[in-house]
């Protein structure tokens, strides 16, 4: 099919971009949202199979109420499937069983196993996964919704012993192969050692605390490797026997293993790069997820992905962190040289954040020139920068961060090449069950 986008307009001026492009919505008026996000999709390209929606930080309640209604409309009118959010891959699996009516009888029994950084206390995340429950459990959807987490099995303090990934696939090779499952099994208990020794939060901090380079460990790295070999080149016939669908998770399950065995191997190196790097594999591990997920869901419809712009967006992620400056490729520009015009993503902002310590936008921002237009919110295609006064872009001054919520980064003239569309809120107030900001 041929794509829906008509030919870009030229801009003198940036005033000019938002006031002629600028689509205003309200959370308040469902009709004028539906009609916002329906003209919206209507400029993606038809292959579109991932949509990322990115928040400028964590804690924003209205952006988290934005992605609710986005998903929900979504669902009604342009074909899309499953949600997948920044949280823990492994762990989304019991939330998915929640919504699919099969695992706990309430919100409150997945809410700590099945998200990974608190985000199962976030009220906006218990509203979404039930109201997916009562769709699903509603008979006139011929096709149910599916819940995923997409991150990496790690947190910003502590990453995951690779335990639990590799019983997945063990478990699945011993179930089709008892002898090679158990052999597989055997060689792997005997390197894993204590999780105590893999979740240590001090690794970050100091690589002499890290364990990803010890002897047993860089063994584990070979069965592991050997593990998914096996997977591998056996595919014709462990497919045949348990179903295409499970095959790929196990060996989707291997891949991430040998994914976070590279990850404590490089926390365990002395290196002023050792956490560009640590943030460079977590991102490609999230792009690997969320390639696999579409890939699941190929055949059922579209996907969202909801997670912070720095891990959506298209070029490359920066963070000062002391006196290092961290760049890597985020999950965004892996999926964007992996899917092409399959793959589209909105950036967000906020004009005003009393409660996570964003004051109004400085002159000359692009905060404020873009809640200048009508609001309360709004919708604006970037074109990703073409037709765009470049000098203006790049003349953009750029708004402090908050001393508040560590998590917000502020938009950048990178920022309109970054993403196909921005939605642009004039305030958001800090999310219900969020832990305390200091």
């Amino acid at each position: 099919m041929m794509p829906n986008r008509q030919r870009q307009p030229t801009y003198a001026t940036l005033d000019d971009w938002i006031a002629q492009e600028a689509i205003p919505f309200s959370l308040d008026s469902p009709q004028r949202f539906n009609a916002a996000v329906d003209r919206m999709m209507a400029s993606l390209d038809d292959s579109l199979q991932l949509l990322g929606f990115g928040e400028a930080l964590h804690g924003g309640e209205e952006l988290l109420l934005l992605r609710n209604r986005l998903f929900q409309r979504l669902v009604e009118a342009h074909g899309f499937s499953a949600i997948a959010v920044e949280s823990s891959f492994p762990r989304g699996h019991a939330v998915n069983e929640f919504v699919a009516g099969r695992g706990g009888g309430s919100y409150a029994a997945v809410q700590e196993t099945g998200f990974s950084h608190g985000f199962g206390q976030l009220d906006a995340n218990r509203e979404l996964v039930e109201w997916m429950r009562r769709y699903n459990a509603g008979a006139a959807h011929a096709v149910p919704l599916r819940f995923y987490g997409f991150d990496s099995p790690t947190e910003m303090g502590v990453t995951d012993s690779p335990r639990h990934v590799l019983y997945v696939a063990l478990d699945y090779l011993a179930a089709m192969d008892n002898v090679k499952g158990e052999e597989y099994r055997a060689r792997i208990d005997a390197l894993l050692g204590q999780d105590a020794g893999w979740e240590n939060p001090a690794a970050l901090y100091d690589p002499a605390q890290a364990v990803g380079l010890s002897p047993a460990a860089t063994s584990l790295r070979i069965a592991t490797e050997d593990l998914t070999t096996e997977l591998w080149v056996r595919r014709p016939e462990l497919a045949a026997q348990s179903g295409a669908a499970r095959y790929l998770e196990a060996l989707h399950y291997a891949s991430m293993a040998r994914q976070l065995l590279d990850y404590h191997a490089e926390l365990a190196r002395p290196s002023d790069e050792r956490i560009a790097r640590a943030l460079g594999l977590r991102d490609a591990m999230m792009a690997d997820n969320l390639v696999y997920i579409v890939a699941r869901e190929r055949g059922r419809g579209k996907v969202l992905a909801f997670a912070h712009n720095s891990h959506l967006q298209r070029g490359q992620a920066q963070w000062q962190l002391g006196t290092i400056h961290n760049r890597w490729w985020p999950a965004g520009a892996h999926l964007h040289t992996i899917l092409g015009p399959r793959y589209a993503v909105i950036g967000s902002s906020v004009g005003v954040s009393e409660a996570n310590g964003i004051g109004r936008p400085e002159a000359g921002t692009l905060e404020a020139l873009l809640t200048a237009a009508p609001g309360p919110a709004r919708f604006i295609p970037t074109h990703q920068g073409q037709g765009l006064p470049a000098a203006a872009i790049a003349g953009l001054p750029p708004r402090p961060a908050s001393a508040k919520n560590s998590t917000y980064f502020a938009l950048t003239p990178q920022s309109i090449a970054d993403f196909d569309w921005l939605a642009v809120l004039d305030t958001a107030t800090y999310s219900r069950g969020g832990p305390p900001l200091p």
